[in-house]
């Protein structure tokens, strides 16, 4: 059911001037870390792979596509004549496309000059100030999608933004999908793991925003995840055609970990990763072409002392690189956004999260996943480090805005009107822009030692707590048709019948 509806608190003074944009259009440049002949090198690279070495596809449907396109099928293993893939994507890929929201302010554009963030994705585990880390529950879930819902820094609810795990995992899609529909009226993702769920998205999504609006337009993004090194699923590759064939965006993107799924060197990752990447988007566009999907990276080294994943140097190398060859490709492009290590929100966290977003968004990506509160490597989602990363992240949009020279924002009026040794603190110009021309972060503290102490002297994290409890005391579910509502209750009761009861 949809939750009653609360009257409105008067929002803060910061909470006025919030920007409620569906996405972030950027002007700032990207930045090519690779020369021509550099990334040419790496193009060549990932076409010997697929040429010589080739790839395991352990999925019939996919297999018998590519051998009707005339690729070299010998049981799962297919190697692919130079370029094949390549043209497969350029001819039919859209450069960029829009997934509809429920609510159709809020539908996005993926691709172009285009950036979405989208939050943390799959933890099993959640945690805050105020929560010893544990499993994640459905509740955990449903708060999770409120507050993507209330953040505008937020232009997408994402997936699995925890895993609830106090539901069957066969029936946990139900609900994660209707959190999202129901919970929120932003873009969201659909289930992938298994065929019947992905099924079961597409029917919850038919549901909601009709069957022959679906049947033309993007509802919904799922991201497929490789199994490097070159491995195409059985898992993945059946949700990635349910989707492509219904017209609906796949985020294809190999799971790389350097020293243990790909190699250590950033050129012979970045080359098996093209690779990958190059196979999973030519299948979806044999199964439909003009499909849309997107070309996504994701990148971990691996310490060689305790044998956890890391971020560092040579992730961010690689990001700028996939982005780089993303765009050669013409097609969008998804990293990850502000991980870390961390166990908790501490300045390590602050620093890994901070770095890791700055060289995404240098990378030119489009579809920023974990943007959004992630520790430990993307074990754990955590709910103060979540509204820590939306002032970041708001920060850093504003970065990806570029720099106005208009004449209004050259001011010359305004330093006419001042004059020398005047203050610019009651003129015009400075009126009419003080309460939108800095970014207002809604969790970091600007106030003064002895305001910062009478206000109990928080520190971030205690503060995120405090902002989170106020959020979601404030939070309204945004309205759901009730027929909709009972539809979408309807089926989900008979799904479950039919669906066991298993957590495994």
């Amino acid at each position: 059911m949809t939750e009653p509806r609360r009257r409105r608190k008067k929002p803060s003074a910061s909470q006025e001037v919030a920007p409620l944009l569906p996405y972030i259009t950027r002007t700032a440049p990207v930045y090519d870390i690779l020369n021509e002949e550099q990334i040419t090198a790496i193009e060549q690279a990932a076409e010997d792979i697929l040429e010589k070495i080739g790839v395991e596809v352990r999925h019939e449907p996919s297999l018998n596509l590519l051998r009707e396109a005339g690729c070299k099928v010998e049981g799962e293993r297919v190697t692919f004549e130079r370029g094949f893939c390549r043209k497969l994507v350029v001819d039919n890929a859209p450069s960029e496309f829009v997934q509809h929201a429920r609510n159709p302010e809020k539908s996005v554009k993926i691709g172009g000059d285009a950036l979405v963030l989208v939050p943390v994705y799959g933890p099993p585990f959640v945690a805050a100030s105020d929560i010893e880390r544990r499993y994640g529950t459905l509740e955990d879930f449903n708060n999770f999608v409120r507050l993507a819902h209330m953040s505008s820094e937020m232009h997408h609810t994402g997936g699995p933004i925890c895993e609830p795990t106090d539901i069957p995992v066969p029936k946990r899609h139900l609900d994660m999908n209707y959190g999202h529909l129901a919970l929120s009226d932003k873009c969201f993702m659909g289930a992938v793991t298994a065929k019947d769920r992905a099924e079961d998205t597409m029917r919850m999504c038919e549901i909601v925003f009709g069957k022959e609006f679906v049947d033309n337009n993007c509802v919904v993004t799922a991201l497929i995840n490789l199994n490097s090194p070159l491995v195409l699923d059985e898992t993945m590759l059946d949700a990635a055609h349910v989707y492509a064939a219904a017209n609906q965006a796949t985020v294809i993107t190999p799971f790389m970990i350097a020293g243990a799924s790909s190699p250590t060197t950033v050129a012979g990752l970045c080359a098996q990763s093209l690779a990958e990447t190059l196979v999973g988007m030519a299948i979806t566009q044999l199964v439909r072409p003009g499909a849309p999907v997107v070309f996504g990276f994701m990148m971990l080294g691996m310490s060689m002392r305790s044998g956890s994943p890391i971020r560092y140097d040579e992730t961010w190398k690689s990001m700028l690189i996939a982005g780089q060859l993303a765009r050669r490709l013409g097609v969008p492009y998804r990293c990850g956004g502000s991980s870390s290590n961390s166990k908790l929100p501490d300045a390590q966290s602050g620093w890994e999260g901070a770095l890791y977003v700055m060289y995404a968004m240098l990378s030119g990506v489009n579809f920023l996943i974990h943007a959004t509160g992630t520790l430990e490597a993307g074990l754990v989602a955590d709910f103060d480090k979540f509204l820590i990363d939306c002032d970041m992240l708001g920060a850093a949009s504003r970065m990806m805005s570029g720099i106005d020279t208009s004449p209004d924002a050259l001011a010359f009026d305004a330093i006419a009107e001042v004059g020398p040794a005047g203050n610019f603190l009651s003129c015009a110009h400075t009126m009419a822009r003080y309460k939108s021309v800095f970014y207002q972060p809604s969790n970091a503290d600007g106030d003064s030692f002895e305001q910062w102490t009478a206000a109990g002297g928080l520190d971030a994290a205690e503060r995120a707590t405090k902002r989170r409890h106020e959020m979601l005391a404030e939070y309204n579910a945004p309205a759901l048709d009730p027929e909709i509502d009972a539809a979408l209750q309807a089926f989900m009761d008979e799904r479950r019948a039919v669906l066991p009861d298993s957590f495994a």
